[in-house]
């Protein structure tokens, strides 16, 4: 039996026409799995009786599971893994913020990057997520707030996987996720994260949708961010740069460069004074993330005494940077450690 849950009003169109159902009904269909809640055909009540039984003995509706779900103590920020028909599981947080509620969303099981400084890398990655999976993960947790008359305002493809590496399934889960019939969530809303795959950057700049571009850099240099990243040995700090430079220009869109603060590695001033030449003349901005500690990698964050000096080096050299609210430290919401709880023996 195949799953509808994922497809968009045109593709349930197609998929629908052997039974010679009218067009608006693949509307329908759509709003109930997306906006109200349904898994199944029998509660489609604006369906013919008829019509529910025919769908059912050929079509799923399959959404996602909880398996796990780690409130912080502020309750602000709850993380939850997800877990699908095969069983593979993802992490997707909440984070309540002032201005609104926010998703962090994970676009692969797992991570192919190897990035040190990240959980999600610890057991490699273990498949691509389809359109429905991501879709999955943010419909659960919109219907989540609904009880308390809520939504998913803000969403950002920060969680497990490189969102590039799995180019054409994230695009289609944007252009899903933005549908009226589905969150109508707006394209500026959204913000997709990359630890630097160039020839997707220059795709994604042509592709026509003013999302915001974040790119994980945490080096001001190649020695240092190949020693971080395994992904710099391929594409270099420069072309990197070079694909954000084009992506602002084309976009008019500010980049956000993600910038790691890791004890003794790269938060000295020198490595902040070489950052804002590297960054010069561009529209963007630095957003500092002191470290959350994983275990698995023996990396500490530095002081705040030494974030907060990195930091104002960057303004002193023109560069707009900030150093980002922390949420969720005391339940390690950084993507990976709850599904690595889980993979332990």
């Amino acid at each position: 039996m195949q799953n509808i849950f994922g497809l968009t009003v045109e593709e349930l169109t197609v998929l629908l026409r052997p039974w010679k159902v009218p067009a608006y009904r693949a509307r329908q269909i759509a709003e109930w799995m997306y906006q109200r809640q349904a898994d199944s055909f029998s509660v489609m009540t604006n369906l013919p009786a008829v019509l529910r039984e025919q769908l059912a003995e050929k079509l799923l509706i399959q959404r996602a599971s909880m398996l796990d779900r780690w409130d912080s103590a502020d309750r602000r920020t709850t993380k939850f893994l997800l877990a699908f028909a095969d069983g593979v599981a993802v992490e997707t947080v909440l984070m309540r913020h002032s201005y609104g509620n926010s998703i962090c969303v994970s676009t692969q099981a797992g991570c192919a990057m190897g990035c040190v400084f990240c959980a999600s890398t610890v057991h490699g990655v273990v498949r691509n997520l389809t359109v429905g999976e991501m879709l999955a993960q943010t419909i659960f947790i919109n219907d989540f707030l609904k009880s308390g008359q809520e939504r998913v305002d803000t969403m950002v493809l920060m969680g497990s996987g490189e969102p590039l590496m799995n180019y054409e399934n994230v695009l289609g889960f944007i252009r899903l996720v933005h549908e009226p019939y589905c969150l109508n969530l707006g394209y500026r809303n959204i913000t997709l994260s990359t630890s630097g795959i160039v020839p997707q950057m220059y795709a994604l700049a042509k592709e026509n949708l003013p999302i915001t571009l974040s790119v994980s850099l945490h080096a001001p240099n190649d020695e240092i961010r190949s020693q971080l990243m395994p992904v710099n040995k391929k594409y270099p700090i420069a072309a990197v740069v070079a694909a954000g430079r084009d992506y602002a220009e084309q976009t008019k869109r500010r980049v956000t460069y993600e910038y790691i603060l890791i004890d003794g590695v790269n938060d000295s001033e020198e490595a902040a004074r070489e950052l804002s030449q590297l960054l010069r003349h561009q529209l963007a901005s630095v957003n500092l993330i002191p470290i959350n500690p994983v275990a698995e990698r023996h990396l500490q964050r530095p002081s705040a005494e030494h974030v907060e000096r990195f930091a104002a080096m960057l303004e002193r050299c023109h560069i707009t940077a900030t150093v980002r609210r922390e949420m969720g430290t005391d339940i390690q919401a950084a993507c990976g450690q709850l599904r690595n709880q889980h993979l332990k023996p």
